[in-house]
């Protein structure tokens, strides 16, 4: 797709005959709010990321933007917003890879040999994570969405930003959210729920009065010996700005569980300091 055209509006997009499906609807009253999201990666297809966060926005009224185009992102390029999303990690792929569900049939080749390992590469620069910083120091809204925490791997400044780093994750399997912090405007009146997703372990390196919620196996499963719980969701002031980290969001049925999503719609109105 032509850098141009990866940040579209509908209308725009229908005029010159590019695909709707990485693009965000527009409808019912809208705010006056703007967000911008970058989605997808190798593991994450933009689609039904798309398709899970049209049920955030839509109903609050945000116009919203949704792009593939990590390379796009910039100071210039967040100018006209008020939020800034990123679900998607911090690589690339620039060799190529037989795709997010191979890892099975490449066993079975009979000139696997043939074939270059696949090899990811980060893909965020320094002048992109400065931007980032100083859209949030300037008091805009940053929503890092489950494994956007993997960017920080690769970036000190996104790191500062976001909060904390990706560590790792078991496969899918079932585990509670449980609300740590009730008296938060995101989490005021949450219930604990259960989803049945990735189970991100992250590290967190601020002030732990800002952590939300956490994740717990409680079927007492742990991963790598880091036992069954971590950090789920955090949000503090930064700058004049404001940030939230949710770690739930590998499938569109953990996004789309009930609670999971009245927490994201909050998130994103904290964000916009509308509560």
């Amino acid at each position: 797709m032509n850098q141009s055209l990866k940040v579209v509006s509908r209308r725009r997009a229908l005029a010159s005959g590019v695909s709707a499906a990485l693009l965000g609807s527009q409808t019912r009253a809208q705010s006056k709010a703007r967000a911008l999201a970058l989605v997808g990666d190798r593991y994450h297809n933009p689609d039904y990321v798309r398709v899970a966060l049209d049920k955030v926005f839509t109903p609050l009224g945000i116009k919203t933007d949704y792009t593939i185009g990590y390379d796009s992102i910039s100071s210039s390029l967040l100018k006209p917003y008020d939020l800034f999303l990123i679900l998607r990690d911090g690589m690339i792929w620039p060799q190529g890879y037989l795709g997010p569900d191979a890892y099975p049939y490449q066993q079975g080749f009979e000139n696997k040999n043939d074939f270059p390992a696949a090899k990811s590469e980060a893909w965020i620069t320094d002048e992109q994570a400065n931007a980032i910083k100083e859209f949030v120091s300037a008091g805009k809204g940053f929503y890092a969405l489950h494994n956007s925490s993997h960017i920080s791997v690769s970036s000190k400044t996104y790191r500062e930003v976001m909060g904390g780093a990706y560590i790792g994750h078991p496969t899918l399997r079932p585990f509670k959210v449980r609300i740590t912090n009730h008296s938060h405007p995101i989490t005021t009146g949450i219930e604990d729920f259960i989803v049945n997703d990735e189970q991100h372990y992250v590290a967190y390196d601020k002030d732990p009065k800002n952590i939300l919620a956490e994740s717990d196996n409680i079927d007492g499963l742990d991963y790598e010996g880091r036992g069954t719980k971590s950090i789920a969701a955090w949000a503090y002031d930064y700058g004049k700005g404001r940030v939230v980290f949710t770690a739930v969001g590998h499938t569109i049925h953990a996004l789309w569980v009930p609670q999971h999503l009245e927490l994201q719609k909050r998130a994103v109105r904290w964000l916009l300091k509308e509560i």
